[in-house]
């Protein structure tokens, strides 16, 4: 049969005390482990699970926010590429400009020596084509001196645009307005005998290299548009990049490029530049002009940008300050004042020992009466 230990109420009174004091010894050194004074359910239901639905939604914005920072990538990634884009059309502004300045036509001075019975020439214009203009001189009863030889060229619808004629000092000066080489038939070296050899006027080399220059630069500007992506995303290319700012998925924004298609030379109305342009100066004039509504346009989609910018950087701001208070109000509910729990281990460090002391005695008042019986 089992036999139970009595013990007096002294000792019982002060075992209790000593295991109070351990019990509440190992919960502040928890305490002081974890840094939290509630660690689980059981410590107090409320503030655990209040605790836990604010760190995850806390956690569900710093997800929202990694995007963001994201998506303020990829809006500073377009804003880059306009700033190239902006610089690139200015510099076919230049380019055009230059080209609408020159004035380094070709020309050839010639003096008249007709051969045969005829002394009078007429002047005719050749066809107009990519590589050469020609104009046949030939025997007639038309022209027989230079101021006439003029009146007859400038007449001629067929080289309207394309030569100059003028009386340089009673020589009839030919002035090749293209960039194309112009063929002189009739002529020997600078004089007009209506043979059969030619004579040929260089073309205006200054701006066939400055079409060439200006087509370089319209292919740059949509390789920079096409470079202008961040983590996959081109808003120069058309992507709509959509951001969420809220673990809801209510509060939201979508940015896109003002037209679907993006920044490229066919939305900038930009085509491809061509001698035939770059020879008259009322093309290069009306080219400026469209020039001048792309960077117009460019500078729409920066602004628009812009805008887009200001706002995802607003909210993430406000996202992270909001985050900054749930983990603040989650920490409230659960961390524990260290200051505080490292005076109460000290007290009950005081009052275990106390409690040690205390059952000891109770231990020998016991034995002394034990000792009346030897």
């Amino acid at each position: 049969m089992a036999t139970s230990v009595t013990l007096s109420a002294g000792v019982r009174s002060n075992l209790l005390s000593l295991q109070e004091s351990s019990g509440l010894f190992n919960t502040t050194q928890t305490r002081l482990a974890t840094g939290k004074k509630v660690n689980s359910a059981l410590d107090n239901p409320t503030n655990y699970f209040t605790s836990q639905n604010l760190q995850s939604r806390a956690g569900e914005l710093s997800g929202l926010l990694d995007s963001m920072t994201n998506g303020i990538n990829a809006v500073k990634a377009a804003s880059n590429g306009l700033e190239s884009v902006t610089t690139t059309i200015q510099s076919m502004q230049a380019t055009a400009t230059q080209a609408r300045q020159d004035a380094s036509w070709q020309s050839t001075s010639f003096t008249f020596s007709p051969t045969g019975t005829a002394a009078a020439m007429s002047f005719t214009g050749g066809s107009v084509g990519t590589t050469a203009v020609t104009v046949s001189l030939v025997t007639g009863t038309v022209a027989d001196t230079v101021d006439q030889a003029v009146t007859a060229i400038s007449a001629n619808t067929n080289l309207t645009g394309k030569i100059k004629a003028s009386n340089d000092a009673g020589t009839l000066r030919i002035q090749n307005l293209s960039t194309s080489s112009l063929t002189v038939t009739g002529a020997t070296g600078a004089t007009i005998d209506a043979g059969a050899t030619t004579v040929a006027i260089a073309g205006n080399t200054v701006r066939t290299n400055l079409v060439t220059q200006f087509n370089l630069l319209r292919d740059q500007l949509d390789k920079t548009a096409a470079d202008s992506s961040f983590n996959g995303v081109n808003l120069l290319q058309g992507d709509a990049l959509k951001l969420f700012f809220n673990e809801l998925s209510t509060s939201s924004l979508t940015i896109q490029s003002t037209n679907t298609a993006g920044i490229n030379n066919s939305v900038l109305a930009i085509t491809s530049a061509t001698a035939a342009e770059f020879e008259n100066n009322t093309l290069l004039d009306t080219r400026l002009q469209n020039l001048h509504t792309a960077l117009t346009t460019v500078a729409s989609q920066s602004s628009a940008f812009g805008a887009n910018l200001s706002i995802v950087q607003n909210r993430e701001s406000f996202t992270t300050r909001m985050i900054n208070t749930l983990q603040t109000g989650a920490d409230g509910l659960t961390l524990a004042d260290t200051n505080l729990e490292g005076a109460n281990m000290l007290a009950l460090q005081t009052r275990q020992q106390l409690s040690i002391t205390a059952l000891s005695l109770a231990s020998q008042a016991q034995g002394a009466v034990l000792r009346l019986f030897g």
